[in-house]
């Protein structure tokens, strides 16, 4: 009788000689979540700050946001953000089923799709120019005049851009439509500008045809319950403080340029010329007057708080504004005393993917009107050190003469 080989181990001989095998039954699908969407990561995509999230989540936030740093840690990136392979091949590996499951449901989402195309169009645009094309050198002359020229041709696509705005503003804004009155489609208008996770329960109210009447009526009972089953908090959180101010206000409060001047069309108007005449009374009438609409979102903008790294720290911008930090209130009051005008320059930069046109055309002239507010300073100082001179001067005269 021949004895039975000995070369090939059992396979229980094998899970405790492979610690892979007998460390893989330990990995569950938290450890590999994404901080945006609190799922299984699908194309992670880490930044340079370490920090990874979902593919479509990064672009959701590039959309909403139109900034390019961390959503956890706010930290600007640099470049183009790439696909982890390693990462993203060793859960595909660990996590097929969850993987296969979470790229269906993304697939089918019309809104993710458009965001993810709107992130690769920014994407290859950042792409540099080669050297032979001399594109790039092309780009970058003009120099004054041509900073003039783009002005001139911005107040013409800035006014174009405003007419049709202000057509479409009647109809379209939810700032002038009382909020029993707002059909499903419009609650889910009012539900992405949240935030991008917003997209997330897009369909659940679609499919339950929440309109006006029924939000109004909704608690955090019935949103952390089917069919809404909003599990984060902070989601949840964020959703109810915007529904507070919605039902305090009636209609829904202004959260972009083109809103604030629907809402306020003369208050616009005299901040339009305030802010270029006087930047310094007008910033301190937006304080005085205006603090809690104007002043705070204007003042959060240019001087950011810097967030912690939770979930939270994402719907701050959009929600529950605090009063500023001593920090805050010292970088403002240094760019207040010198310069003004940049304040408006960096709100407006925060804005230009949003508004570009009307964005460019505030820059282009809160430069322009910074070099005209330095030259003034330089010619009043250059007289008073001639005043000096002179005296000075007459003064060595009159003890001479006198000698």
């Amino acid at each position: 009788m021949e004895e039975p080989q000995q070369d090939d181990p059992a396979p229980g001989d094998l899970e405790k000689d492979d610690p892979l095998r007998s460390t893989g039954p330990q990995i569950s699908v938290s450890e590999f979540s994404c901080h945006c969407c609190y799922d299984i990561l699908v194309n992670p995509t880490t930044l340079n700050c370490g920090h990874s999230f979902c593919r479509h989540c990064l672009a959701l936030w590039w959309v909403s946001s139109k900034k390019t740093e961390c959503p956890e840690c706010r930290e600007k990136w640099e470049g183009f953000p790439k696909v982890n392979i390693l990462l993203r091949d060793a859960i595909e590996k660990l996590f097929p089923d969850a993987i296969r499951m979470r790229s269906e449901d993304i697939q089918q989402n019309p809104d993710i799709t458009q965001s993810l195309r709107a992130f690769q169009k920014y994407g290859n645009d950042q792409i540099p120019l080669a050297p032979s094309t001399g594109r790039g050198q092309q780009q970058r002359g003009g120099g004054f005049f041509s900073g003039v020229l783009t002005a001139l041709t911005g107040v013409a696509v800035v006014l174009l851009v405003y007419h049709w705005s202000s057509r479409e503003s009647e109809h379209d804004l939810l700032v002038h439509k009382a909020v029993a009155k707002w059909t499903a489609e419009e609650v889910v208008l009012w539900l992405e500008q949240l935030g991008p996770w917003a997209s997330l329960y897009r369909d659940r109210f679609l499919s339950e045809r929440v309109n006006g009447r029924l939000l109004l009526t909704l608690t955090e009972e019935e949103f952390a319950r089917a069919p809404y089953a909003i599990e984060s908090s902070s989601h949840r959180r964020a959703i109810l403080l915007e529904l507070e101010r919605v039902k305090a206000l009636g209609v829904k409060p202004p959260q972009n340029l083109w809103e604030y001047k629907a809402v306020n069309p003369g208050r616009s108007l005299f901040l339009l010329y305030a802010l270029k005449s006087s930047p310094r009374l007008g910033l301190l009438y937006l304080y005085l007057f205006d603090y809690t609409d104007s002043f705070l979102p204007f003042i959060h903008t240019i001087c950011p708080l810097q967030e912690d790294g939770t979930s939270e720290g994402i719907i701050t911008k959009f929600l529950d504004l605090r009063d500023p930090t001593w920090k805050q209130w010292r970088e403002f009051l240094v760019k207040y005393s010198f310069l003004p005008y940049q304040l408006i320059a960096e709100f407006a930069w925060d804005w230009l993917e949003v508004h570009y046109w009307t964005s460019r055309f505030l820059i282009v002239n809160a430069m322009l009107l910074s070099v005209l507010e330095l030259f003034s300073f330089w010619r009043i100082w250059s007289r008073s050190e001639l005043k000096k001179d002179g005296s000075v001067n007459r003064h060595g005269l009159h003890q001479q003469t006198w000698q």
